[in-house]
């Protein structure tokens, strides 16, 4: 299984930005894709994820209301739209696929299979 995120970059605070990942290679439908992002000398944190047999987001405290995690399961994509951008945003963002639901959804050791990082500038 592989997994390709895009769609970082440099943007200014207040700013917005829509990542994307694909997932390919052996077929099964993932019930959790979620974001975690990781900034210089710091640990690997929870953004966002999506469950398809809750049909439900979760969202980390700092991101709440600013952004919004999404997924198409025809297209086997997920995406992660992201608005009102802080500098404390910062950060490698990476997406990952689990193929049952966790409750513990927000801790990376609990996941399958994880893409490279798209990183996210956001310049104040």
């Amino acid at each position: 299984v592989q997994l390709q995120a895009s769609g970082g970059g440099l943007v200014q605070a207040g700013g917005s930005l829509r990542l994307a990942c694909a997932v390919s290679g052996r077929t099964f439908t993932a019930d959790a894709m979620a974001w975690f992002r990781q900034a210089p000398g710091k640990e690997r944190e929870f953004v966002a994820a999506f469950s398809k047999s809750r049909n439900r987001a979760y969202y980390a405290d700092s991101v709440k209301g600013r952004f919004t995690i999404s997924r198409d399961n025809a297209k086997n994509m997920v995406y992660l739209q992201m608005n009102s951008l802080k500098p404390e945003d910062t950060a490698e963002y990476h997406c990952t696929i689990r193929r049952i639901w966790t409750v513990q959804y927000y801790n990376p050791v609990h996941y399958d299979y994880w893409g490279q990082g798209t990183l996210v500038t956001v310049s104040s």
